[in-house]
């Protein structure tokens, strides 16, 4: 027999063998097990895809809103200077013209927001405008599903949704960006 040193008995050895095992296990728990949030962005639905050359109708100024932005994120608003919190009211006075007044649009349907963008501008001030025209859409539908309605555009059915946003069609046409000083 082997005689045991004192020595021997005293090493002390964990088997690392398995703690590969055990991290990978845990890796792949934590893989499976973690749901990654996705940035959603801007909801809008684009228009299909079509080869053949767009109908270019012509368009009357009045009924067109245009909406320019510039590199130092200031609003020039069919040709006057405008503050983002001011945008949404006059946009939606545009939209319903109720007032009936010659240089504002026709009607609901044939309203038109064109958003132009410089390259330079922030993001946040581009987000802050689309919310704002979103918001004026939003507004009008609102009000017209209470005076419709007497209810909340939120509590609608879809077909009553629909018959509004026939009426009040959301058009924002946005316009590629230009570089700086190109307008």
């Amino acid at each position: 027999m082997a005689r045991v040193r004192s020595r021997d008995r005293m090493k002390n050895e964990i088997n690392a063998g398995s703690m590969a095992d055990i991290a990978f296990l845990l890796l792949i728990f934590f893989l499976v097990t973690t749901t990654i949030v996705e940035d959603k962005g801007i909801l809008v639905k684009l228009p299909p895809w079509s080869e053949e050359e767009p109908d270019i109708a012509k368009l009357k100024s009045r009924n067109v809103y245009s909406v320019l932005v510039n590199a130092q994120n200031q609003l020039l608003v069919r040709g006057e200077i405008m503050k983002i919190r001011d945008l949404k009211e006059k946009t939606k006075e545009f939209i319903s013209n109720p007032y009936r007044r010659e240089d504002l649009a026709e009607n609901p349907k044939k309203a038109i927001i064109s958003l132009k963008n410089d390259r330079g501008t922030n993001y946040k001030t581009y987000l802050e405008v689309y919310n704002e025209l979103q918001a004026a859409y939003n507004e009008l539908w609102e009000e017209e599903s209470l005076k419709r309605y007497a209810t909340s555009y939120e509590r609608l059915p879809t077909a009553n949704k629909r018959a509004i946003r026939g009426d009040i069609p959301l058009i924002i046409s946005e316009a590629e960006p230009t570089n700086y000083g190109e307008e």
